[in-house]
């Protein structure tokens, strides 16, 4: 089975992490969170969920994971401002291994300048960004791209979201 990295910190969009998260553990991923700081306790959004981090990203090698799993919500956002979590998502990217972004999940890959010629979906209001990028954007509940980028634009997506990044674990 697969181990996932997640990258993860306050504001995430609950569902977009838990619903997955549960739904990749169940089928025999390891997902393992990574955060500035291990051990911090992070916050969703809504405030419904609360995560404990496994992993800071200064111990961490990407090497290590096999796929990488990027909830939406602020997180991201937030994530995108620190060059490590920069490095992490292109070097995912580069080596072809799956990615799998929800809602403003893509703007780790937007900065990474990974998302040019690719078909991609995301939250609405990252559509023109993702356009700017030159990315191929998609308005569909998954979108996904050969054999490595699934993305999914809302928490309505959740299920073909979780649906196609299972499948594509099981290649």
């Amino acid at each position: 089975m697969s181990k996932i990295a997640c990258v993860l910190t306050d504001l995430f969009e609950d569902v977009e992490y838990t619903k997955p998260h549960k739904e990749f553990t169940e089928a025999g991923h390891e997902v393992v969170t990574i955060e500035k700081e291990a051990g911090k306790t992070v916050v969703g959004k809504q405030g419904e969920d609360k995560v404990t981090i496994d992993r800071s990203i200064d111990d961490v090698k990407p090497k290590e994971f096999d796929a990488l799993f990027i909830p939406g919500g602020f997180s991201p956002d937030q994530l995108r401002g620190d060059q490590r979590f920069v490095d992490l998502a292109r070097h995912f990217m580069d080596e072809n291994k799956p990615v799998f972004a929800i809602c403003h999940g893509p703007q780790l890959l937007l900065t990474a300048h990974r998302l040019e010629g690719r078909t991609a979906t995301g939250y609405h209001s990252i559509a023109e960004d993702m356009k700017y990028a030159k990315a191929d954007f998609r308005d569909e509940e998954v979108v996904v791209c050969g054999d490595q980028l699934v993305t999914s634009r809302q928490p309505d997506d959740i299920p073909a979201f979780i649906d196609k990044s299972l499948q594509l674990l099981s290649n």
